[in-house]
């Protein structure tokens, strides 16, 4: 059996990493709330914190690829419309410092909260990356 020379190995290798990279870039980015939990009930203050993968988060104004940063939707019942920058108000708190979680007071009751990543000039990405809507209790 004839194995196969150096330089026919080093090709291979090449080849093998650059489809596992691709794929593994590949992958669809995803933002999440890691905490609070879907259904928890909390007291205030109430710490929430954000979780993103396949991408990176960078402050607002600074343009890189692949990057973008925080928005949290609190009580929002219909998301902004995705071609406009996201509004900053009570219920579109912007993170565009490169925050990755943040204490709030919240009244007591029911709240939902979702994540919406914003490009450099807090614009939701073409492919908006946006994570499941939770709820949570106040006490």
């Amino acid at each position: 059996m004839k194995l196969p020379n150096l330089k026919t190995q080093l090709i291979g290798l090449s080849l093998a990493s650059t489809l596992l990279c691709s794929t593994v870039l590949a992958a669809e980015p995803s933002v999440y709330i890691i905490a609070p939990a879907d259904g928890a009930s909390v007291s205030n203050p109430v710490t929430v914190k954000f979780g993103l993968s396949g991408m990176g988060v960078a402050p607002a104004g600074v343009e890189r690829d692949n990057t973008g940063h925080h928005h949290l939707l609190i009580d929002v019942k219909e998301m902004p419309d995705l071609t406009q920058p996201i509004a900053a108000d009570q219920n579109h708190i912007h993170f565009g410092g490169g925050q990755t979680e943040t204490t709030l007071e919240l009244a007591p009751g029911e709240h939902t909260l979702q994540l919406l990543l914003g490009d450099y000039l807090h614009r939701p990405h073409s492919s908006p990356v946006m994570s499941d809507k939770i709820t949570i209790t106040v006490k």
